[in-house]
């Protein structure tokens, strides 16, 4: 189809919890080399987008649709269907659950108090929740860099997805109860030794922000990142059910082949909290990733701490709440994934925030329909570029219940 410019923005279709976990592997933490993005990037290929977003309907979501916000311009793009009873049709402006796009918030207000000198990074995280974890050289960098070797409790939730579900849709957990469901299974590895995606990890930064400050960490969202960026999409409405304003039906593929995939829209996320409860839109997700990188929501140095990267596999790593891509064109982006029952999210900004992304279908429990949106990143930042890289991309893997078999 061909894409129009309107009002800053090329309308380029018809209406249309992280999400790579890995097997915990040995990692020293630095720096890991990628890709120095110095000129400008070429035109996002705007054709190329649409029909990854195609490919994302045809392999089952009832909807995708991307927002690339190049400073000057919007691309929009959206396929399918929002609403699988209405048959209303998606748009880049309705609003949807995030998933682990919440851990690069809850990062965020964390390095803001290490900055105010509230917090260490390596300081054990049982100095600030005494006798919370069994081993107290667990620091606050090893639970926001996914080396802290906590399980994560939603293997065990969710080893079938669609039960697991409906048994926590409408609960409400504490923290502790959470962190108490991590701390009857095994650690994965010793604190440092290696990276383990895992959820326990921000649920226990949610703790550690409620203790430093006092509020609730909707409070502490709304009044360090919400209200300052204007992300009048954004909000944490935990333990309340609903999404507030048009929105997304997110939609869970059944555990059993043919079997009709139920609607998710409606739960608490109690599940996951400050690891992956946020609900926001594309404009908000773009808006937030941009600012960041651009150092607009915390000091230089700590935005430096976030971008200590752990080699993950050949093409992410990970910081603090934050991952980077690297892309076939050389490339890198930085931001995060997310995954929740009904939803799948991919958001992510250029090095110098000039470009920012973010994908969404409204699906889960399935690695088809993952592994064809990761593909909304080549053309967005990419353009048509030839690859410099031959190599294949690895699998893409929920970071809900990683361990969990999907739906193809």
């Amino acid at each position: 189809m061909v894409s129009a410019m309107v009002c800053r923005s090329a309308v380029l279709g018809a209406v249309t919890l992280s999400l790579l976990a890995v097997p915990a592997q040995a990692a020293p933490m630095m720096t890991a080399p990628g890709p120095q993005a110095t000129a400008a990037l070429p035109a996002p290929d705007t054709a190329g987008l649409a029909a990854v977003l195609r490919s994302v309907v045809a392999k089952g979501a009832p909807g995708a649709m991307a927002r690339i916000d190049d400073g000057t311009q919007v691309y929009r793009s959206a396929q399918g269907i929002a609403d699988r009873t209405s048959r209303r049709a998606l748009t880049t402006t309705d609003r949807f659950r995030v998933g682990s796009v919440t851990k690069t918030f809850s990062a965020v207000v964390l390095l803001q108090l290490v900055d105010e000198h509230k917090l260490a990074l390596d300081a054990p995280v049982d100095r600030y929740l005494p006798g919370l974890l069994p081993d107290d050289r667990i620091t606050v960098r090893h639970v926001l860099s996914h080396r802290s070797g906590l399980y994560d409790y939603t293997n065990d939730l969710f080893a079938s997805s669609v039960s697991g579900f409906e048994a926590v849709r409408d609960k409400v957990f504490t923290y502790r109860q959470l962190v108490d469901l991590s701390l009857k299974k095994p650690r994965t590895n010793a604190p440092g030794a290696a990276y383990s995606y895992s959820n326990t990890n921000f649920v226990v930064a949610g703790m550690l922000i409620e203790k430093l400050t006092g509020h609730s960490v909707r409070t502490e969202y709304e009044n360090r990142i919400f209200k300052p960026l204007q992300l009048t999409d954004t909000f944490y409405v935990h333990p309340d059910t609903k999404i507030p304003g048009q929105h997304a039906n997110g939609y869970l593929t059944a555990d059993r082949a043919g079997a009709a995939p139920v609607d998710a829209t409606d739960q608490t996320v109690s599940w996951a909290q400050s690891a992956g409860a946020i609900i926001s839109s594309a404009r908000d997700l773009d808006t937030f990733y941009s600012a960041l990188v651009r150092g607009k929501l915390t000091s230089a140095a700590r935005l430096a701490e976030m971008e200590r990267f752990t080699r993950v596999n050949s093409n992410t790593s990970y910081g603090l709440g934050l991952r980077r891509r690297d892309l076939s064109c050389g490339v890198s982006v930085y931001g995060h994934t997310g995954a929740v029952q009904g939803y799948y999210t991919y958001a992510f900004t250029s090095k110098d925030g000039k470009r920012s992304l973010t994908a969404l279908a409204n699906a889960s429990n399935s690695s088809d329909v993952l592994n064809a949106l990761a593909a909304t990143l080549e053309p967005a930042f990419c353009g048509k570029q030839k690859s410099t890289r031959s190599a294949t991309a690895p699998i893409e893997r929920e970071d809900v219940a990683p361990a969990a078999p999907r739906e193809q």
